[in-house]
């Protein structure tokens, strides 16, 4: 026997796929030496593992701990051993524990275990030699004990077919059989429950006639209920009760009965034993999930499901099947549910309860996780599962060869109804087979649930032996990888190319859908008006031009992306008439088939926002910067003031020149849009980008004014009225936000103007020219494709108050006749266009009056009682204040009336609250310790949110508004256009009422100087 031993080398042990070669080779000796059997045969059995060095180790175990086992079995029972222990290392830590019926097993060698068989034999195992039931514990270890072995005989069919290639074809019998054994585990797990119960080892016991009464009817859901169940999986059930005897039970009884019934069947199944759980039994697809009754009637049931239940609910129900138990009570409550389950895709709001159904099962995957799930990353089961149900739903309604539970069984009837092309069809059928392979034997290593690929080389050389699907790690991979694509790609046609087939009547295609399902199709996706959605894709993609077909091959995916939006109909409308408009630029098409990013996110653009969608339609050649980050990044200030001086001095006239300026204006608008809406920029660069757009118009435009052009409207002081133009200075002062530098999109453009005229000239004269130019400047900077307001209404004295004045007659009325709220206006007065010196000079008067010496308690009063009256007066009649972005408690209002109140009492003790930034003077305020840090943290909150939520709302209606909208699609439309989960709306509320409540508690506290309004009570 040594002579052998020495015979093997490292290199033939390496040659059978071992990766531990030395302690293989010791190994091997020692059990050779203990079964007194030649090394040569043992190494070609262990060859056939999957995973030799597992197989190895787990023979060895058997064999010190059970040496007269495997004495009992023969070369080719060794040789199936180690392919299901080198394959199922946990299969060979359960027969060592329990190794008795192992050479039976595998001298059979592995068969598919039928239903009735199984359910058979695991009755058998629960009872005793008595022909008593066992109970708890003992039953538990019985039915365990025996389904593992019936498990491994069905495992090692399984294998042995994978060796000789035909693992994807023995798939559904597999798999039906995992579920038989399924529904045979429960029923035994039943009979060990009803015994448990009547002895009373878990509880209180039941006498056994009223437990008899019980009709305890267990329904299959999930993959269990279609009978295409994994190695290891959750077994989703609902648990159904009657009462066999009415006189024994009432309702009342009978819930608590079955409930204990129940509860005991899912602890026989998963509960912590010395034998271990067989896989979780789940009863969360149940009506209310988690929180709902473990069990209920047939008559509450059918109760919820009419009143109460969901859209996702039902498509849940579309696997049900009875399973265990009683199961004409199960069949009951499956028949009773059916109409409903197909009627479920005219229910409102069908397509966003099924993309939630989808996103709570995603929503928890890492990152480094997505691409190597086989059920949940792209191309994987979900997109095989979703398509074929979604189809099966819309369509179903109409034609009953689609009620099929089974995902192969729905997805053969699919392609002979011709909803999905064959050849597509049986690509798809498959990929399915080769992913649950794969899964299956992910799964069998170790007995648990898992759907993760490996990405260590090893794993996958064993995961491509166990499998057969591949001779090295590096084939599996690639063919694991090009299945993954496929199924994208089928994902995305078979879902959406059969709508081209119904519009353009492609002769080329194989299918051709009825106008009805297409309808129905789009109309499941989310399309509102089908109708319209049809005659803008046959618009699009009709005609035999190069343009069109490149068109049909784009529109399956571009009808998905805009299906993820939150208004596909306006999105694809919006497409068409981008489209049309760049008809005659070659790149456009081009842009799209080869840049995949830049037609996403032409779609995500589109269909969540009306406001850059017109403006779009103005510049349809903006479609290119989408493309390349760096065209989506705000241009900077003196880049956009050369440009548009350079535009301005080269124009004839004031018209002109105002045209070609607002365009280039718009311009920049638009690509700040289009940089929010796709994620490239955020709210901050939003703002520098709006100051620096308005700033170079403005100052452009005077400069242009003032540039000795031809007469343009006014008469009245105008040189061809009065002869030479009058030599004034001239400045534009910003306000509001526009002075801060914390525009949003639905930020007005706050103004002052200010002129100075040499000592010569008439005051009057020089009051005359300035009005002139700023009453000009409002006419050319009005766009009648896209408003720009100018508002002056912060000057002294608002409406009534003269347009502008002279730089000395501001520093007269500020003397004299200033009130508090006018000083308050100047803390965010910056000068932004015109003659610079000029503009200086009016901060450094402006900082004499917002920054006082003293600010006395009268003045401080006087502050309050003017926010009070805002408050209760300039509120919109009907709105609801706690709804008030800007005006609500603790909204916008709130947070910049308490800076500028601490800015007005102490702006002349600390340089650093000096600042026209409502964000910049809450961080002195923090640095300064005039507010707490968590103070400050909650009104930048407040106002931060508040400030995106009114951005937001413009970009998604196109038009401001100030207060949060209720419905469910603005909601939806601020989500989409903030990068937030359309599906989660209240969250978004929720989130504001947080944010508000507790800025509005410091606001309360800071400025009134108590703890809590009693209007606006903080609980």
């Amino acid at each position: 026997m040594a002579r052998e031993h020495s015979t093997v080398t490292l290199s033939e042990i390496a040659r059978a796929g071992f990766q531990d070669l030395a302690d293989a080779r010791d190994s091997l000796a020692e059990l050779a030496d203990r079964l007194e059997q030649p090394i040569g045969p043992l190494l070609g059995g262990l060859a056939m593992a999957a995973d030799p060095d597992a197989a190895l180790h787990r023979v060895r175990r058997l064999s010190e701990q059970h040496r007269d086992v495997l004495a009992a079995i023969d070369f080719d029972d060794f040789e199936r051993l180690c392919v299901l222990v080198g394959a199922s290392p946990a299969l060979g830590d359960f027969f060592t524990r329990h190794p008795s019926r192992l050479p039976e097993i595998l001298r059979r060698g592995g068969a598919v275990v039928p239903a009735e068989e199984a359910r058979t034999e695991l009755l058998r195992a629960v009872v005793d030699a008595t022909g008593e039931t066992l109970v708890a514990e003992a039953g538990w270890i019985a039915l365990r004990t025996r389904y593992r072995e019936l498990l491994a005989q069905l495992v090692l069919f399984d294998l042995f077919q994978g060796r000789a290639g035909n693992a994807e074809d023995v798939f559904e019998d597999v798999a039906e059989s995992l579920s038989g054994l399924a529904a045979a585990a429960i029923d035994a797990s039943l009979q060990v429950a009803r015994a448990t119960l009547v002895a009373g080892t878990s509880g209180p016991p039941i006498a056994s006639e009223r437990l008899e009464a019980v009709r305890l009817g267990i329904v299959a859901m999930g993959k269990c209920g279609a009978e295409e169940l994994n190695v290891v999986s959750d077994v989703d059930v609902i648990f159904v009760v009657e009462s066999a005897d009415a006189e024994a039970l009432d309702d009342d009884r009978l819930i608590r009965v079955g409930t204990r019934l129940a509860s005991e069947v899912m602890r026989g199944i998963h509960d912590p034993s010395l034998e271990p759980p067989l896989w979780q039994l789940d009863a969360n697809l149940r009506p209310e999930g988690r929180h709902g009754p473990l069990v209920r009637t047939l008559g509450s049931m059918r109760s919820y499901y009419d009143r109460w239940a969901k859209a996702w609910e039902f498509q849940a129900l579309l696997k049900a099947r009875p399973l265990a138990g009683d199961l004409g009570l199960a069949a009951q409550f499956v028949a009773a549910t059916r109409d409903a389950v197909w009627a479920s895709s005219s229910r409102e709001d069908f397509v966003g309860s099924v993309q939630r159904m989808r996103e709570r099962v995603t929503e928890h995957i890492a990152d480094d996780e997505l691409e190597v799930q086989l059920k949940l990353g792209p191309g994987g089961l979900r997109d095989i599962e979703f398509s074929v149900q979604l189809l099966q739903l819309v369509h179903g309604q109409y034609d009953e060869s689609l009620h099929r539970a089974g995902t192969l069984p729905a997805l053969r009837a699919l392609v002979d109804g011709g909803y999905i092309a064959r050849s597509d069809g049986e690509c798809l059928a498959s990929d399915y087979r080769f992913l649950r392979v794969l899964e299956h034997r992910l799964q069998l290593r170790d007995l648990r649930r898992t759907a993760i690929m490996p990405t260590e080389e090893q794993e996958l050389r064993v995961l491509a032996r166990a499998t057969g699907l591949a001779t090295s790690a590096e084939q599996l991979h690639a063919r694991w990888t090009a299945r993954k694509r496929e199924v994208r790609q089928l994902h995305l046609k078979i879902f959406y190319a059969p709508l081209l087939s119904a519009v353009a009547a492609l002769p080329e295609e194989e299918l051709v859908l009825g106008s009805d399902a297409a309808r129905a199709r789009l109309a499941s996706v989310g399309f509102r008006d089908p109708d319209g959605a049809m005659r803008h894709m046959a618009a699009l993609t009709r005609g035999t031009s190069r343009r069109a077909m490149i068109q049909r091959n784009l529109m399956p995916v571009l009808l998905q992306w805009l299906s993820d939006g939150t208004d596909p109909d306006f999105g694809l409308l919006a497409f068409r008439r981008v489209s049309e408009a760049n008809r005659e630029t070659p790149w456009y098409l081009r842009l799209l088939r080869d840049g995949t990013e830049a037609a996403e996110r032409l779609t995500r653009v589109l269909a969540n926002s009306r406001y850059a969608a017109e403006l779009l339609e103005s510049i349809p050649e903006a479609v290119a910067w989408l493309e390349r980050d760096a065209l989506l990044q705000p241009m900077q200030l003196q880049v956009l003031f050369d440009e548009m001086r350079a535009i301005a001095s080269r124009r004839a006239g004031i018209d002109s020149a105002a045209g070609a300026l607002r365009a280039v204006h718009r311009r920049e608008v638009l690509r700040l849009t289009m940089g929010r809406l796709v994620g490239v920029i955020d709210d901050d660069a939003v703002s520098a980008g709006l100051d620096a757009a308005h700033t170079a118009l403005l100052d452009a435009l005077l400069l242009a004014l003032r540039g000795g052009t031809a007469p343009y409207g006014s008469t009245t002081g105008s040189p061809a009225a009065g002869g030479a133009p009058v030599p004034i200075e001239l400045a534009l002062i910003g306000m509001g936000r526009y002075g801060g530098r914390e525009l949003g999109f639905a930020s007005d453009i706050d103004l002052i103007a200010v002129f100075r005229a040499p000592a010569h000239i008439a005051s009057d004269r020089a009051a005359r020219e300035a009005t002139r130019l700023v009453s000009e400047l409002r006419r050319a900077v009005a766009d009648p494709r896209f408003p720009v307001d100018l508002d002056f209404d912060l000057r002294p004295e608002g409406k009534n108050g003269p347009l502008v004045r002279s730089l000395d007659a501001y520093r007269a009325y500020y003397d004299r006749w200033s009130v508090t709220w006018e000083a308050q206006a100047l803390l965010r007065a910056r000068p932004v266009a015109g003659d610079a010196q000029l503009g200086l000079d009016f901060a450094a008067l402006a900082d004499e009056i917002r920054y006082p010496e003293q600010f006395d308690e009268g003045r401080v009063r006087e502050v309050r009682r003017i926010k009070a009256r805002v408050e209760s007066e300039r509120l919109p009649r009907g709105a609801d204040p706690k709804r008030h972005l800007k005006l609500g408690p603790g909204g916008i209002s709130d947070v910049e009336w308490l800076v500028q109140l601490l800015q007005l009492r102490s702006g002349a003790k600390h340089d650093s609250l000096r600042t026209v930034s409502t964000v910049a003077a809450l961080e002195a305020a923090r640095a300064e310790e005039l507010l707490a840090a968590e103070d400050v943290d909650h009104l930048l909150d407040s106002w931060r949110f508040a400030s995106s939520v009114r951005s937001a709302l413009k970009l998604w209606t196109g038009r401001s508004s100030d207060s949060l909208p209720a419905g469910w699609s603005d909601l939806a439309g601020i989500a989409g256009v903030l990068g937030l989960s359309r599906t989660h709306t209240s969250e978004l509320e929720e989130r504001w009422f947080a944010v508000s409540r507790r800025a509005r508690a410091v606001f309360e506290r800071e400025f009134f100087g108590y703890t809590e309004d009693p209007r606006f009570p903080l609980r």
